[in-house]
């Protein structure tokens, strides 16, 4: 009111003074008007990049929805060593199931191929891909120790609502990808025990049934249902350790592969395969899954103290854990890399003639080199070391695929969950994950003969390579952010190193699906991925853009949210209107 009394010319400057705060302060405004457009969660509502306070210790607060434990492990207390087996005890459980992602049918079969196709020459790429995949791991368990989240929750709460849709879809898509090669897995290994009599879409329903039984053996205990996991890993472990025993590889030759980051000889064919192996032991869903098993155990999360002590422990068992899928990895890899490096299908059909198998057919009278499956890899085994071996084979594939179907269900539900906000009962949540697996799977199973089913392998593999910016790009945001992450935030090293990683990784799978498209040879499906990478790329950029300002690339934070920015502009045009009322 007072402006009324002052000079035209005063009166101008005094304008355009309010004009300049009015601008600076609009995303701050409109952060405060917008809150009804974020989401919810007990009743506390956050914007885009908003703080998350520390959940409360779960023997303080009792939530009433539990998304996916009934009941949480207690950690001991009064323990002052540095190092407690104790603790590592309790904590121990998470980091397992997490690794049995590692040792999906997809990583089996990607292991024995790179076996077969490059004999030991790989394995440094493998153990690499370990290490990587732990520090990635690393990420994930400390956003969930840190914010009592996962990452899906956190997406949901941090992303406005297209790119949150998108990036659930897209997440989706690599767990019904992941999902056909662990059921189908099942399916293979159940045909191979029983000689043939189960056909593949037997399997396929035997495996979903069975599946839905184990899944709630959590009703008899957590610790129970994690006791189960590590007996199906041990099982893996003594299956494919029985094979690497019976056929005794070099191991002056393993070790060697293991160690000397070098393949000589190689050519586009080892190319090929070690970057499968990096696209199959980095699997995008796994990091939404990790990120939401920690939850599991009690931390009060509003002590400094016990949040640090639970991200060291979580880290060891994580290691433990990688470490065991590491050693069951290798096993195949060189069962394969010894015994049929360098066989051609007339070598392994003689072989097969030789001891009366009935499969002769699989492989053809030519000089080709030898390409195997898992199906066909059990095949092989059974025609030079006895049907043993090949039982054994299909025991250890069953135990891999059954513990990766369970677990990729779990990620099914924590992602639908946080990305949705479901709050639906524990049986309506499992049916409807498992049923969006269910229907492609039963449909490739039917239509689709079990000796030919590694051109269905390389695209779903192409279609979990491309889906792995979606959880690799978040998981650096938002555990480079001081306002998610509070003290845990990475540091610069973290940052660096975990954005160069992350590129290289993507980079790698990105080149995999180039040159799955380019082997196909049509023209058709050229335009077709044209299109479809120029709207891929577009939301990668929109992920990485939101990823550097978390970064620190502070030149590109904008100060406001694109998807406010409409809102923002009429309200600034509304406010320089009113001020023109006063010239």
């Amino acid at each position: 009111m007072l402006e009324a009394f002052l000079p035209t010319d005063v009166k101008t400057r005094v304008s355009l003074v309010h004009l300049s705060l009015l601008i600076r302060s609009s995303s701050y405004l409109f952060s405060v008007d917008l809150l009804d457009d974020s989401s919810q969660d007990n009743g506390v509502q956050t914007n885009q990049y908003s703080s998350i306070a520390p959940a409360a210790s779960p023997v303080a607060q009792e939530d009433p929805f539990t998304t996916y434990f009934e009941e949480k492990v207690p950690i001991p207390e009064n323990v002052n060593q540095i190092f407690s087996f104790r603790k590592l005890w309790a904590f121990t459980g998470p980091g397992f199931l997490m690794s049995i992602a590692y040792l999906d049918p997809g990583n089996i079969e990607s292991d024995l191929q790179s076996g077969a196709v490059a004999g030991f020459k790989l394995l440094w790429v493998l153990l690499g891909s370990t290490i990587i995949g732990l520090l990635l791991q690393r990420l994930a368990a400390r956003l969930g120790v840190v914010t009592g989240m996962h990452l899906a929750e956190v997406c949901n709460r941090q992303y406005p609502t297209v790119p949150r849709v998108i990036l659930w879809l897209m997440i989706e898509l690599a767990i019904i990808g992941s999902d056909m090669q662990e059921v189908i897995g099942c399916a293979i290994a159940l045909n191979l025990l029983s000689v043939g009599r189960i056909p593949l879409w037997g399997g396929v329903l035997i495996t979903i049934t069975d599946t839905f039984v184990f899944l709630f053996l959590d009703k008899y205990g957590l610790r129970k249902l994690e006791a189960f996991f590590g007996f199906l890993i041990t099982v893996m472990a003594v299956s494919f350790g029985y094979e690497y025993v019976l056929v005794n590889p070099n191991q002056g030759g393993v070790l060697k592969g293991m160690f000397v980051p070098y393949c000589a000889g190689c050519g586009s064919q080892q190319l090929e395969q070690a970057v499968g192996i990096v696209g199959a032991v980095i699997m995008p869903h796994n990091i939404y899954l990790h990120s939401a098993l920690v939850k599991s155990r009690e931390v009060d999360r509003k002590n400094k103290k016990d949040v640090k002590e639970a991200n060291k422990y979580f880290f060891i068992e994580s290691a433990i854990a990688l470490f065991i899928s590491f050693l069951i990895n290798v096993f195949v890899v060189a069962v394969f890399a010894q015994a049929f490096y360098n066989k051609t299908n007339m070598d392994v059909n003689a072989e097969c003639n030789a001891t009366g198998s009935p499969h002769t057919d699989l492989f053809p009278l030519n000089n080709d080199t030898l390409q195997v499956d898992i199906y066909k890899g059990g095949i092989v085994l059974g025609c030079f070391f006895g049907p043993a071996a090949l039982y054994i084979w299909a025991i250890g594939i069953l135990a891999a695929g059954q513990s990766s179907t369970m677990t990729g269900t779990y990620s099914g539900q924590f992602v639908m969950e946080g990305f949705l906000n479901l709050r639906w009962s524990r049986f309506a949540r499992v049916l409807l994950t498992r049923s969006i697996a269910i229907t492609p799977t039963l449909l490739v199973a039917i239509f689709q003969d079990v000796r030919h089913l590694t051109g269905m392998n390389d695209f779903l593999n192409v279609l979990q390579s491309m889906q792995l910016p979606f959880a690799l790009i978040p998981i650096l945001t938002f555990t480079s952010l001081t306002s998610i992450m509070n003290d845990f935030a990475n540091g610069l090293v973290w940052k660096i190193s975990g954005g160069i990683v992350i590129l290289m990784v993507c980079a790698i799978n990105m080149y995999f699906v180039v040159v799955y498209v380019t082997s196909l040879n049509s023209v058709l499906y050229y335009v077709l991925a044209g299109f479809i990478s120029v709207a891929y790329l577009c939301f990668i950029l929109y992920l990485v853009w939101h990823c550097l300002i978390a970064l620190g690339v502070s030149c590109l934070d904008f100060g406001i949210s694109c998807s406010y920015l409409p809102k923002v502009l009429v309200f600034i045009v509304s406010r320089i209107t009113n001020i023109s009322c006063i010239f």
